[in-house]
């Protein structure tokens, strides 16, 4: 005889034995609920004063007897579930101790949740007569969820058994149909994260680019992470139970989780997890369009995943797809440790060879003395707007985060005859990925070599001051902090007047509307024309090396060979000094007083 589940505390042993004896009860295939049976769960239901449920299969076995309340019952596995978009074969018929026949919020959850092809409510008095019976079944979605439809209450012996059982069979279609509809939604996405709601937003934002739906987010309240549930055991249970309820694909964290963080807390939520990097490899995997693009893109997701392959989890059992495992696709989700070392040596291998063409084309430029200006910025901050407008060109712009990946360089003009490189690159981010900041060094150096910095900031984000503290330290570790900057808000049109000024020296443009673009011009002009000045050096024998870069980042007007080394005359780009003294520690000048004539 099967054991009965639930909360038995209290009851008599000869009483859950009575209990137990319904696993046999006969149910005809005719029958939705028999009225004996009603009347004996009703009967035990008043002697204990507490719920009692019964699982009935389509083929009227009884699968699973609970005691206590459906929200605080553990309640065993249902051999027939079919499938996630399927009903599962099996009804919940349950008593209601206090008369009342009709289904609670957390009757039609469960009924959601565990996809059941019924929930049928017994209103219980306290002489253990059934008051009144109702039930819920699943019809159509709604945001692609199934809606529960609820009957009026009837007498026991007044039940429609028929139409009842029919009303399977229709919810069964319907759920179906509705999923055939729904094949091409998008994945329902639960937010949760320990930082701020303003941290919350962008990782909505984030799952939009990515191409997700959000249905829920939450802010759990944490001065670190728990190390290993990454929000607690107790808030993964609610995060769980509010998942089911919302039909909720995946569960995306705000940060970057360990592998045991990330198995653990799906195990607890039931969902596959998906942490903030995870979320932003894959919108980079969704946006890169070049060879080299896509190259760094993978990179990027195999250095990470390397680290994460015992806690894949969920992830891995998605054979659809969705956030998380585009890119290099399922396949190369399932390979070993070493094969991904050999992919890793081999895309190292093609992007150094890549990085090398790009050096020479740079070479080709410095020859010709063509200056290159970098666009920088927190992403979807108006760069690639602002490329366009002032070189003409037509590059794709999108209101999204990370529309732009690949490096786009392209010639400006300026008023005076001269002209200039400039170069659009890819936004920055809180919380950017150490992993792809290392994959995307050979893009993200056009920052760090250029001769000019203009950095965007969106005037009109009331984050930019926050956003703009990021794009410093992402900055700092390319080592880009030494080359003249040029500040620029755009979006001015649009943004608060306490905004406008809230970067002291910066230009305000609107790069949509082409205003304030000749000031902006004229200021990389004017930088351009004093970007070089002449130094004196000695270089020790034992800095060679030394030498070699000035001859490669400079022009040398003349050179004094003396004992201990070599005394240079050379003219320099500020941000080429900048990128000597990082290297070789802070150099010792002297610049001559007719310097500035």
């Amino acid at each position: 005889m099967t054991e009965l589940h639930g909360n038995l505390s209290g009851i008599r042993d000869s009483h859950i034995k009575q209990i137990e004896e319904l696993y046999q009860y006969p149910v005809g295939s005719d029958e939705f609920l028999p009225p004996d049976l009603a009347r004996i769960l009703a009967g035990h239901s008043a002697a204990i004063n507490r719920e009692i449920s019964i699982y009935i299969s389509r083929g009227g076995d009884v699968l699973d007897i609970t005691v206590g309340y459906l929200d605080n019952v553990s309640l065993a596995e249902l051999s027939l579930r079919r499938s996630r978009e399927r009903l599962s074969m099996v009804r919940c018929i349950h008593t209601h101790p206090g008369g009342s026949a009709h289904l609670s919020d957390v009757d039609l959850t469960a009924l959601k949740t565990l996809r059941l092809d019924a929930m049928c409510a017994l209103g219980v008095d306290g002489e253990g007569r059934v008051t009144g019976v109702t039930a819920a079944f699943l019809g159509e979605r709604v945001d692609g969820v199934p809606q529960p439809w609820l009957t009026p209450v009837f007498a026991l012996d007044d039940l429609p058994q028929e139409e009842w059982l029919h009303q399977i069979a229709v919810s069964d279609q319907a759920v179906l149909r509705g999923e055939e509809r729904e094949m091409d939604r998008p994945e329902r996405a639960l937010l949760v994260s320990i930082d701020s709601q303003k941290s919350l937003d962008e990782l909505e934002a984030l799952c939009e680019s990515a191409g997700a739906q959000v249905v829920g987010r939450h802010l759990q309240a944490k001065t670190r992470p728990d190390t290993a549930t990454y929000v607690g055991s107790g808030k993964a249970g609610e995060l769980a139970l509010e998942a089911q309820a919302l039909e909720a694909d995946i569960l995306v964290t705000d940060d970057e989780l360990t592998a045991m963080q990330t198995s653990r807390l799906e195990e607890l939520v039931g969902i596959p997890v998906v942490d903030r990097t995870t979320l932003i490899l894959d919108i980079f995997a969704q946006n890169a369009i070049t060879s080299e693009g896509k190259l760094q893109v993978e990179l990027a997701q195999l250095n990470y995943r390397a680290s994460h392959l015992k806690g894949q989890g969920l992830v891995m059992s998605r054979l659809l797809g969705g956030i998380g495992v585009r890119g290099p696709g399922e396949s190369k989700l399932e390979m070993d440790r070493r094969y991904i070392r050999e992919r890793i040596n081999q895309l190292k291998s093609e992007l150094r060879k890549m990085e090398r063409q790009r050096a020479i084309r740079r070479k080709g430029r410095e020859r010709n003395a063509v200056p290159v200006v970098a666009l920088v910025g927190y992403t979807n901050t108006g760069k690639s707007t602002l490329l366009n407008r002032l070189s003409g060109a037509d590059v794709l712009v999108k209101n999204q985060l990370f529309a732009t990946l690949d490096a786009v360089n392209r010639k400006v003009d300026l008023p005076d005859g001269d002209s200039f490189v400039l170069v659009d690159t890819v936004g920055f981010i809180n919380k950017l990925p150490t992993d792809l900041i290392e994959a995307f060094h050979s893009t993200l150096e056009e920052a760090a070599l250029a001769d000019m910095l203009v950095i965007v900031s969106d005037a009109a984000s009331p984050e930019h001051m926050a956003q703009r503290a990021v794009v410093d330290e992402v900055l700092a570790k390319l080592g880009a902090q030494h080359q003249p900057r040029i500040e620029v808000l755009n979006k001015c049109d649009i943004a608060p007047p306490a905004s406008v000024y809230s970067l002291p020296g910066a230009i305000c443009v609107s790069a949509q509307a082409g205003e304030g673009l000749d000031k902006l011009l004229a200021e990389i002009a004017r930088l351009l024309r004093v970007r070089e000045r002449p130094y004196k050096l000695f270089v020790p024998f034992k800095d060679y090396s030394l030498l070699n870069d000035l001859r490669q980042q400079g022009r040398i007007l003349e050179e004094e060979h003396q004992e201990q080394g070599t005394l240079v005359t050379v003219m320099l780009e500020s941000a080429a000094l900048g990128r000597l003294n990082a290297k070789y520690g802070e150099l010792q000048t002297d610049v001559p007083a007719d310097a500035d004539a």
